[in-house]
């Protein structure tokens, strides 16, 4: 399992205002997290930064295509 030290946890904007939520460590050197804000002691998901982007890119040219 790999551990993260030292997350800020920040809500997506993706996320919903009816408790839908998913929050997001970006600050990290390597790795950005991602947990359910319902369960903050649950797991988390940990992805390489460059894995992250790729990510989010993929999604901003999905909304616009």
């Amino acid at each position: 399992m790999t551990e993260i030290s030292g997350p800020t946890w920040r809500k997506s904007s993706r996320s919903s205002d009816q408790g839908n939520c998913v929050e997001v460590a970006d600050n990290l050197s390597a790795a950005v997290g991602v947990r359910d804000s319902k369960d903050v002691a649950g797991p988390i998901l940990v992805f390489s930064a460059r894995s992250w982007r790729s990510f989010l890119q993929t999604i901003k040219e999905s909304d616009h295509g």
